[in-house]
């Protein structure tokens, strides 16, 4: 007859098979934080004789003695305390899984409230949401495209979970919760029959000669430009149409020979099949033209909902996944 195992096999579920339950668990770690099988049955709310049932029943499935009787009560042994030990940390373990499990459900559905400058809105934003609709159906975003200045009072109000941007100079960064992201480029984007598409060596005087379209006086993408000219001694466009809309700028420059500034993943995505279909052209002029670094702003004084909470950790991984990309280039 060949020797009994005393491996690992031996070992593996043997409790369970034995009839370990949860019950038992629970009035075993109860006893271990009580002392007192009147004090488990109490937390557990059931009657003292029921408690000592399934104290009896755990320590003759542990096979070993788990306590000792004595005038005032029960004493765990040794092995007593260690399966009480064990018995609680597995309880706890199996608590976090519930709330696990309960804000994985609830991120499955719920609004997301999203705010983004332009190029960021195309470059981030916009994948990721179209990530999202696929793998969580439940989810519904609003998607707010502006200027930071905007945005901002957004986020502090509570009618943006989270933006892409920058914080204004006149409101208080402890407010915020950021993480950088880096300077936006831009270029000068004109319609793909514009006359300067046709120059062999394009220069930033002759761009100035026609329209521009550009932000408000105190815009950060119009202050950037500006002072991009001024460095290199350009005389500002003598003609400009100031607009904050989008969808004014694209009209503009589609029906005329007007010049802008936008955000180079804004503008090449107007410019792919997605966007416009290869009707704006970037002019290869300005380079090094950008607006100060952004960043994935969220608000410090509340947590994100289970569903913000998602797609916020998705945009942060695009973004340092294209970040790392960068970097090994």
């Amino acid at each position: 007859m060949p020797p009994r195992s005393n491996g690992p096999e031996e070992f593996r579920d043997r409790l369970l098979r034995r009839g370990l339950k949860l019950a038992h668990l629970r009035v075993m770690a109860a006893v271990g934080r009580t002392g007192q099988v009147s004090g488990a049955a109490a937390q557990l709310v059931m009657t003292q004789p029921a408690a000592s049932r399934l104290l009896a029943e755990a320590e003759r499935i542990a096979g070993a003695e788990l306590y000792r009787r004595l005038a005032r009560g029960i004493e765990l042994t040794e092995a007593g305390r260690r399966f009480a030990a064990v018995a609680q940390r597995l309880l706890n373990e199996l608590d976090a899984a519930s709330r696990e499990i309960d804000e994985f459900d609830a991120g499955r559905r719920g609004t997301v409230s999203i705010g983004a400058v332009t190029g960021a809105a195309m470059e981030h934003v916009l994948p990721v949401l179209r990530q999202v609709r696929v793998t969580h159906p439940g989810i519904n975003a609003n998607v707010v495209v502006d200027t930071s200045d905007r945005l901002a009072p957004l986020l502090l109000s509570d009618e943006l979970d989270f933006y892409i941007g920058r914080i204004p100079a006149d409101i208080d960064r402890v407010a915020f919760v950021a993480d950088p992201i880096g300077p936006e480029p831009v270029v000068l984007v004109v319609r793909d029959e514009h006359p300067l598409t046709r120059r062999v060596r394009l220069t930033l005087e002759e761009c100035v000669e026609f329209d521009w379209v550009l932000q408000p006086l105190g815009g950060l993408m119009r202050q950037a430009v500006e002072d991009f000219l001024i460095e290199r001694r350009v005389a500002l466009p003598a003609r400009v149409i100031s607009t904050s809309s989008t969808l004014m700028m694209l009209a503009l420059i589609a029906s005329s020979n007007a010049i802008a500034p936008f955000a180079r993943a804004a503008a090449q995505f107007f410019a792919s099949r997605e966007g416009l279909g290869g009707r704006l052209v970037s002019l290869p002029v300005a380079e090094g033209l950008a607006v100060a670094p952004y960043s994935l702003l969220r608000p410090s004084s509340r947590p994100l909902s289970p569903a913000a909470g998602l797609v916020f950790s998705q945009l942060r991984a695009r973004i340092a996944g294209m970040s790392a990309g960068d970097a090994d280039c």
